[in-house]
Formats: C-alpha cells, sequence, structure tokens
C-alpha cells in the first residue's frame, strides 16, 4: 500500500470523525413548548404526594419495576462511568459522566477534617431548624372521616384574627353532635353565635361545640375564628379538628405577605431601556478591553447606565455620562465586584457583561426586557459569539440527589428543560452563560465573594431553587478575541492570566460545594 494512500485513507477517517463530531453537536432537540406566561387568575393546581400507608400488610402486592426505579432512594453514590472504549474524539461523541469526590477533595489537605466534619454537621442542624415548617409535614385527610376541614390555602398574618372557611361535619343523625379544635400558635372563638349550640374554650387553644342539631353545628363552624398570638414573620401552626372517633390535622400559615417591589419605569408602549435597565460589569487589568465594551454599548444604547467595579491596583479613571466607577481594594474578587455593581442598581433589571464582550446589532436588550416583563422568568441569558464563528449559552440543568449524612450529590448535565412558549428561541434551564439579564432584587444573591478570579456554577448553586432561569440563543454579545502571540502580550496581559488561572484558590471551590453546600460529591458532563 503506498504512502499516499494511506495519508488519505487517514484523512477520510479523520474527515469522517469531524462530520460526526459536527452532526452530533448540530443536532437540533425536539422540546415541547411550555407555557410560562404570566396571567391573572390562574388557578393553583393541587399536587398529590403519593405515600404509603400502614396497614393492610397481609395483601400481596408487585412492583412496576419501570416507575418503582424513578422513586428517590435518598442514597446517591460517587460514580462516573466507566469507558468501555477508547476511540479519537470519543467524549465528544458520547460524553460520559466524570464524577468529583468533593469530601476526598476537601477534606484530604484539611488540618481537621473530623472537626470540619463536625461543624459542618451542626450547621445543617441549624438550617434544618430555622428553614422547617409545621406546613411542610405530610398528613393524610382519611377518606372515612366525617369531618371536612381546608386543606391547604388558609393564611392569617401575625397576632391578627380571621375566619377558618370550610369546616363541618357530615355523620348520622345522633342524639348530640360534638366536634373539638386545638391550636399550638393560636386561639379560637366565634364571631357569631347560633342558637342550640354549646361553645366552651371561647378565646383558648381548645374549643369545644356541640349541639343535638347537625344543621345548627354546621352553621356556627361557618362562624369560628383563629386568632395568631406568637409572633413569627413566616411560619404555620397545626391545627387539630376532630369528633368523637374522628381527628384531622390542618395547617394555618402565619407570616407577613410578601412586599411588593415596585418599580416606575415610566414606559408607556414602548420599553424605556434606559429606565429599565443598568449594565453592571467587573474590570481588573483590562483597560482597553473596558473601553471598547463602553464604546460598543454606546453605539447602541447612549443613555444606559453603566456601572463598574474595579478592583485594580492602580486605577485608571474611567469617566464620561452615565458611567458609575467605584474602586475596590486591589484583587478584592470577580463575585465582590458583582456584590458592589448590583448593589449601586435602582433599575428595574441589571445585566450583567464582563468587561471583554463587545454589543452588536444582535445585543437586543429589548428582547430581554420582554420575556422578563411576560413570563415568570427571574432571569434570562443570552449567546456568547467568539471571534472563531462559535456561539455559546452554557444552558445546564442542575438536581441535587439526597445523600444521607454524609452529604448529597449534586448534577449536572448539558441541556434545558422546556421551550418557553412564544419565545421559541429560548428555554428553561438551571445554569446559563454568564452574560445575563435579571430582575434586580431577585438577583442580590449568590455572590460569595471568597470567590476571586474564578467561579460562575457557584452563582447558579447559590440561587438554586429561588431564580427561574432561561436562555435565549438569538440575542447575542459578541467576545473580544483572546487569541495572542506570544510574543505579543503585554505585561497587562500577563498579569492578567497571572491571577485569573492561579490555583491557589482550588480549595475555597470545594470548600464552598462540601461545606457550604453540604455535597459530597458532584457528577458532570
Amino acid at each position: 500500500m503506498s504512502t499516499t494512500y494511506k495519508k488519505c485513507l487517514v484523512l477520510i477517517l479523520v474527515n469522517g470523525l469531524l462530520l460526526l463530531v459536527v452532526f452530533h453537536a448540530w443536532s437540533p432537540r425536539t422540546s415541547s413548548p411550555v407555557d410560562i406566561w404570566q396571567r391573572q387568575g390562574r388557578p393553583v393546581k393541587t399536587l398529590l404526594n403519593a405515600k404509603i400507608i400502614s396497614g393492610n400488610q397481609d395483601i400481596a402486592y408487585h412492583i412496576k419495576e419501570d416507575v418503582a426505579c424513578r422513586l428517590a432512594q435518598n442514597t446517591c453514590v460517587c460514580e462516573a462511568d466507566k469507558e468501555t472504549f477508547h476511540l479519537p474524539f470519543s467524549n465528544l461523541l458520547f460524553p460520559h459522566v466524570w464524577a468529583h469526590n468533593l469530601e476526598v477533595a476537601f477534606l484530604e489537605s484539611h488540618p481537621d477534617p473530623e472537626g470540619i466534619k463536625r461543624r459542618r454537621a451542626q450547621e445543617y442542624t441549624s438550617f434544618r431548624r430555622r428553614s422547617y415548617s409545621p406546613a411542610d409535614a405530610f398528613i393524610v385527610a382519611e377518606a372515612n372521616s366525617p369531618l371536612q376541614y381546608p386543606t391547604q390555602g388558609v393564611e392569617v398574618r401575625p397576632l391578627k384574627t380571621i375566619i377558618i372557611p370550610g369546616l363541618g361535619v357530615k355523620e348520622k343523625t345522633r342524639s348530640n353532635h360534638t366536634v373539638y379544635l386545638t391550636a399550638s400558635l393560636g386561639t379560637f372563638d366565634v364571631a357569631a353565635t347560633v342558637d342550640g349550640v354549646s361553645i366552651k374554650g371561647e378565646g383558648q387553644r381548645h374549643m369545644t361545640l356541640s349541639s343535638p342539631l347537625l344543621s345548627a353545628l354546621n352553621r356556627q363552624l361557618q362562624f369560628v375564628t383563629y386568632t395568631n398570638t406568637m409572633f413569627h414573620p413566616r411560619t404555620a401552626d397545626t391545627v387539630q379538628f376532630g369528633t368523637e372517633g374522628h381527628q384531622s390535622f390542618f395547617t394555618i400559615k402565619v407570616g407577613h405577605g410578601a412586599m411588593p417591589k415596585l418599580y416606575n419605569s415610566g414606559y408607556q408602549t414602548e420599553y424605556n431601556i434606559s429606565a429599565l435597565v443598568t449594565i453592571a460589569t467587573k474590570t481588573f487589568l483590562r483597560y482597553d478591553k473596558l473601553k471598547d465594551l463602553i464604546d460598543s454599548i454606546r453605539q447602541y444604547y447612549p443613555t444606559v447606565t453603566i456601572v463598574i467595579a474595579d478592583d485594580n491596583e492602580h486605577p485608571q479613571p474611567v469617566t464620561g455620562p452615565y458611567i458609575d466607577h467605584y474602586i475596590m481594594p486591589f484583587r478584592k474578587g470577580w463575585f465582590a465586584g458583582r456584590n458592589l455593581a448590583v448593589s449601586q442598581v435602582t433599575t428595574k433589571y441589571v445585566l450583567w457583561a464582563d468587561d471583554d464582550f463587545i454589543f452588536t446589532a444582535n445585543t437586543k436588550l429589548e428582547k430581554m426586557v420582554d420575556i422578563l416583563e411576560k413570563t415568570t422568568l427571574d432571569l434570562v441569558g443570552g449567546a456568547v459569539r467568539e471571534v472563531t464563528g462559535y456561539t455559546a449559552t452554557y444552558r445546564h440543568t442542575i438536581s441535587v440527589e439526597e445523600g444521607g449524612e454524609d452529604g448529597d450529590c449534586i448534577h449536572i448535565r448539558k441541556g434545558y428543560h422546556h421551550v418557553i412558549e412564544g419565545f421559541p428561541n429560548c428555554v428553561v434551564a438551571d445554569g446559563v452563560i454568564n452574560f445575563f439579564m435579571a430582575r434586580t432584587d431577585k438577583v442580590q444573591q449568590g455572590f460569595d465573594p471568597r470567590l476571586a478570579r474564578q467561579g460562575h456554577l457557584e452563582f447558579f448553586l447559590d440561587t438554586l431553587g429561588s431564580l427561574h432561569i432561561g436562555s435565549c440563543s438569538d440575542i447575542i454579545v459578541n467576545h473580544a478575541s483572546k487569541i495572542k502571540l506570544p510574543w505579543s502580550r503585554t505585561d497587562s496581559q500577563k498579569a492578567y492570566e497571572k491571577y485569573r488561572y492561579s490555583s491557589s484558590s482550588s480549595n475555597i471551590h470545594n470548600e464552598i460545594f462540601y461545606f457550604k453546600h453540604r455535597f459530597k460529591c458532584m457528577t458532570s458532563v
């Protein structure tokens, strides 16, 4: 076989593999759009959680494997996929799950591993105490109970009084009908009395009502009140409601109502971006890149306020209209800069952009505002286009699996949950690219100031469960070129790379995952 023939054969194989990689990367995902548009008066759907009830132990049953295997086991393990074969680009074609044992990574270099484990356990116990609510308890309303009562949706403000709706009794006629109510954080009374009904314990935590007429008793139950007597900004009282031979439980939520945070942006039919959005960024050793960012913003949004957090050792003036430049201590850090910048935002929305981004005609902030205004999303990310033409969205889903006393497991996967109805280029995810717009009051959390030069996933872990996040591929910002010839790098570029890619803070990340979030393992693709 000639040398030329061998070279051609190798070239054909390589090209074939590259085509497969491109096909795999660009294959469109099929996903049904989901409606998350805001609607007035939309009914709240009741979610029923199936639980196994004790009793009837002698009745045989058959496990349905395809359903049972999806049930939470609460025994997560730190396991990576095993590679069965090795081929060029095999990881791109068939990505495998890797696993990082956070317990080993963090504790092996810690001077007091047992002490840190004890402190983590104490902190977790304290967290459980602070976050526990009686409303979280699982309570079954037995089907054979004659009692009628509200199962959810009853709320009272601290130290205020309400009528308890939905109370009633449905039972056979007898000589006397009696019911009782018992609470721990409040007292009962009646807003009106009904003839023929006897009431004991008015103004007390235990009240009894009785009558020979069931209709009179049910009428009296329509006037039963509950008064909260123990102040707490957010808790719940578990009320016991019973009669002879039957008892039930329901919760009354106690707490202040959520305070609205309204922004008077002044727009009527069109979005006033300058009144709605502030652009925030953090800069370090890249004033040339920062200038390019500002110039590109001003080309499309000349009056939008730009807030700059700067932790350079020798700060340079950054001036101009609608620019707020804040100087920080040297090397204070990226997330500390985010905290500072976002804390100075007074508009409804804040757009985060790195200092080496460049706005283009495709960087449509109006689209981001539109989706945030019309949906329940708190944050929407865009896409970043590299100088090579590659456009990234960094869409990920994140899930936490309970793992017992040693901690939980965090699983990160590329992809998204579903398409957003009405916005075909937008999806819902748990993590997005580092170019996003968010509701200012909702995003003022999650920026751990210990993360100095690296950190992105950590923000989305901090806000997991509190932020509703989307990503749109048709809102694009350009990324300044990172391609630099070795002999053309400036002293500032060399210094930036030294700080940016330093490995000295790697254990901070392990500590955040292991101790702060109580993870024992992380898996990702």
